[in-house]
């Protein structure tokens, strides 16, 4: 391997107000622990900070007693570093696919209430499902940055996830207008001497103005090194978060990143010094999660047990989870060994919300039950059945049509089936009496039921109800 050295400043995205503590609390970090120190990151340098999309707008809601269009505004106010979020294409922030006049209307509020860049993403890679919410992002403004799931599986000894596979995924999204390619490793499997080959290839099959983007997380203890192999080998951008939330289930931490290309030829320009009060603030947000046991120390350490199977920090404790409520929790190997049956059988999807949940559960069924698909849930036999996409390889026929029992199966854009719904639903929400903005419509769209208590929340507060009694009524955290 030859390495080229070349004079190319590497820019970063600060993740510490979004992903980072999604990662590892959460998402518990409110926007009163943001606000002390918005301006002192709006002076970094960062590319973007990403601060929105994700969970927080469901945790904003269901938690926090937040709106997060409020937070998004009040995030907008202070800073002028381009806010970044997190958008699951079709599904936008919730789990199911939603009708285009909704995707498009939230797209376009996002960028007028203050998003600059938009990482959209698909579970199962299915350009089909990114159509609507990337021409809405270029229509409305904002950066598109279109994304690739990192995985990977064999089949007869052969990696059937190759570069050729990432790189016409590339190509097409680049075709559909993305500003960006980001390559989002989302289980930290992707290793240091394949990221430097793939992010070569596609730095070469890319035209170069389309910026390359790469985030991933440190849970198998090597994100440090895949970044470093990423940036030698052309990436432009990587996600980093400070150290109180680093690490771990989170991304890579920011500062060891600056000291690392300080002097180089990919120096950041970055000032560590004026790191170091943002960090010191964070320490205390910090203490403030483990003190209400909302930050597991385990979050902090590394698994490489994710690199046995494939399975996301959050998708292993949904399947602790699953198995203790079952009385099974001594099955636990037994599922783990079973989740990659699973994926092989529904044609190989990468392990990212909702596709982990999907798989996860199925696992825990077949072995619970005793017999494979004895059992299968409605989320399974819809993604047998192509409601969530085009799955990236093929189907076991076999299992399928023990799994679908004769059950139609679709082969359009799943969106395709579904009717117009944004006036409907407003409506619904002006009859409700919850109706203030056009936001709130959005809001109760993608989280009908949290969002309801939001606003009977909200309400309760105009009337002059005691906050923290109101807090605790709706939400018992």
């Amino acid at each position: 391997m030859e390495l080229n050295f070349e004079n190319r400043k590497v820019m970063l995205t600060e993740t510490i107000l979004r992903d980072a503590h999604q990662s590892q609390a959460a998402t518990r970090m409110c926007i009163d622990e943001m606000l002390p120190v918005l301006e002192q990151l709006d002076d970094i340098g960062y590319y973007s900070i990403e601060a929105w999309g994700g969970a927080t707008f469901d945790s904003c809601l269901r938690f926090l007693n937040e709106d997060p269009w409020e937070r998004l505004r009040t995030l907008k106010s202070h800073l002028k570093t381009p806010i970044q979020m997190l958008l699951r294409g079709q599904n936008l922030l919730g789990y199911r696919h939603y009708a285009d006049d909704v995707v498009e209307k939230f797209v376009a509020k996002s960028v007028e209430n203050g998003v600059g860049v938009v990482r959209v993403f698909d579970a199962l890679n299915d350009p089909r499902n990114l159509e609507v919410s990337m021409r809405a992002i270029k229509k409305y403004g904002g950066v598109c940055e279109a994304t690739i799931c990192y995985t990977s599986a064999e089949v007869n000894g052969k990696e059937v996830f190759d570069n050729e596979y990432f790189i016409n995924l590339a190509k097409q999204l680049e075709e559909m207008g993305a500003d960006n390619i980001c390559l989002k490793d989302m289980a930290n499997l992707l290793l240091p001497l394949k990221a430097y080959e793939l992010v070569k290839a596609l730095r070469a099959a890319l035209k170069p103005e389309t910026k390359i983007h790469v985030h991933t997380h440190n849970t198998t203890g090597t994100g440090d090194m895949v970044y470093l192999m990423c940036i030698l080998a052309g990436a432009d951008i990587v996600d980093t978060a400070l150290s109180p939330l680093g690490n771990g289930t989170s991304q890579p931490a920011t500062e060891p990143l600056v000291a690392t290309l300080k002097g180089t030829p990919y120096d950041t320009g970055i000032d560590i010094n004026k790191l170091l009060p943002i960090v010191k603030h964070f320490k205390g947000v910090e203490k403030r999660l483990k003190d209400d046991k909302i930050l597991n120390e385990k979050s902090k350490g590394i698994d490489v047990n994710t690199l046995l199977y494939q399975v996301p920090g959050g998708m292993l404790s949904n399947l602790i989870n699953q198995l203790e409520k079952a009385g099974k929790a001594d099955k636990l190997m037994e599922c783990l060994a079973e989740v990659p049956n699973v994926r092989r059988d529904c044609g190989y999807p990468p392990l990212v919300t909702p596709s982990s949940q999907i798989v996860g559960t199925q696992a825990v069924m077949n072995i619970v039950m005793g017999e494979r698909y004895k059992m299968v849930t409605k989320e399974t036999r819809d993604l047998f059945a192509g409601k969530y996409g085009t799955l990236p390889m093929p189907l076991n026929e076999e299992v399928a049509e023990k799994v679908l029992k004769g059950a139609e199966r679709i082969t359009c854009r799943p969106a395709d089936l579904l009717q117009p719904e944004y006036e409907q639903i407003k409506a619904k929400v002006q009859e409700l009496g919850y109706y203030e903005k056009e936001e709130d419509v959005l809001s109760y769209a993608v989280f009908e039921q949290v969002a309801e208590n939001f606003f009977k929340w909200r309400s309760a507060q105009k009337e002059g109800v005691d906050r923290d009694l109101a807090k605790g009524e709706v939400y018992p955290v």
